[in-house]
């Protein structure tokens, strides 16, 4: 028989996804909002479609992209151990550069020690999967990001959610699970959609009611949140470190890769049975130098942190005035709750169309029905940038029925 014919009866793998079109709809009608290449990326603002725009989605929180500390620290790695390691970390891919910035993550959020992955989504998949086996059960927030929800897949125990950022719900599902299951809570410390954060400290007092422990995924608050963009924790002035802390480099830290933190027995189990660990390359040398030299430049230059934080509120307050929904966002995530997933898209081209770059966000991101436009803000935006986004802003939203 030829390779591709099929036995009557049999489904055709091809033939059942052919259906999907809707990308090439939205194509044709030039409302597709995803895979824009962007031409030039130097920070506040960007080249898109061969036109420099106001970028406002990135999460390149603090502008480091381009500093030059971070830029010759991953030049120098480069010449030295060349584009990769070509291995594995449990082989031949760790190099002195990766040791180094597990301390200094360590020393950064206060923990016993860090393991540094390829990226932030394998951190989530090693940690979790490596830590709940058949006896135990992961807990979710049921906003958390995807990489949570795939690690608590693949884990070999099984998942069960509470309602978002509801402690309440929280200790009624803990009080309702097997007292002889090992448990662990999972939130995002900074949600990436909404830009709310996770009420910490009641979540850990309930955790520690039920003798369970947490992990905070805080990849969108390292170097935003807190006095000087230490996290969630430090928002809310808690001394304790997390139980365990997830990271990722290619957001405030201007790279690709990510961490878990916490106490070192935990840790060095994980580095020895998480799979994600073992069976991937290694995160490149220059990747993790232009981390370790990003992270300290925010010890370094605070100012950027509080710049940030200040746009994030001027920004929430300026988009508010104007008539938008902008949740319940603290952070300088700021989304703009639109609805329908066509005026979503509409309103994104509007703005590009007007010189503002954002994303669009749709189901399964977000529930169906519920679409947004998210904005996000770099510390080296300047305030006549952000002054013109405001204008566009409304501008754009009165044309496509967001805001009267």
């Amino acid at each position: 028989m030829d390779g591709h014919q099929r036995e009557v009866g049999s489904p055709d793998l091809f033939e059942r996804i052919s259906h999907f079109q809707l990308a090439d709809q939205a194509r044709a009608a030039g409302l597709y909002p995803f895979f824009q290449p962007i031409e030039v990326n130097d920070g506040p603002e960007a080249i898109v479609d061969g036109k420099r725009v106001i970028m406002l989605g990135s999460n390149n929180y603090l502008g480091l992209t381009r500093h030059p500390d971070v830029l010759k620290a991953a030049h120098d790695a480069l010449d030295r151990f060349g584009p990769s390691m070509t291995g594995s970390r449990l082989l031949n891919g760790t190099s002195p550069v990766h040791l180094e910035l597990e301390e200094a993550l360590a020393d950064f959020l206060g923990a016993e020690t860090a393991i540094v992955f390829s990226t932030g989504y394998l951190a989530n998949l090693g940690a979790v999967s490596a830590l709940i086996d058949r006896h135990g059960i992961s807990v979710l927030d049921r906003d958390v990001h995807a990489s949570i929800y795939d690690a608590a897949g693949l884990a070999l125990g099984k998942y069960t959610r509470f309602q978002h950022n509801d402690p309440a719900h929280l200790d009624r599902v803990l009080s309702n699970l097997n007292p002889d299951q090992a448990r662990l809570v999972l939130i995002d410390g900074a949600y990436s959609m909404g830009g709310d954060l996770a009420p910490l400290p009641e979540l850990r007092e309930v955790c520690r009611k039920h003798r369970t422990r947490m992990l905070v995924d805080d990849a969108h608050a390292i170097g935003t949140v807190g006095p000087k963009g230490r996290g969630t924790r430090t928002h809310f002035g808690l001394e304790e470190p997390d139980d365990l802390t997830i990271g990722t480099f290619s957001k405030t830290l201007a790279s690709v890769g990510g961490f878990c933190a916490g106490p070192h027995a935990v840790i060095e189990y994980v580095r020895h049975f998480s799979r994600p660990m073992l069976f991937t390359a290694a995160l490149p040398p220059a990747s993790a130098a232009a981390a370790l030299a990003a992270l300290r430049v925010i010890d370094d230059e605070l100012w950027r942190v509080k710049r940030v934080q200040e746009l994030g509120e001027r920004m929430r307050l300026g988009l508010s005035d104007l008539g938008f929904d902008v949740a319940n966002s603290a952070t300088p995530i700021i989304p703009i709750r639109v609805g329908d997933e066509v005026r979503t898209a509409a309103f994104w081209r509007d703005l590009l169309t007007n010189g503002v770059y954002t994303n669009a966000v749709i189901a399964p991101a977000v529930p169906r029905g519920q679409a947004i436009l998210r904005t996000s803000y770099i510390a080296t935006h300047t305030d006549e940038q952000l002054e013109r986004a405001l204008q566009i802003f409304g501008e754009a939203g009165r044309r496509n029925g967001v805001i009267d």
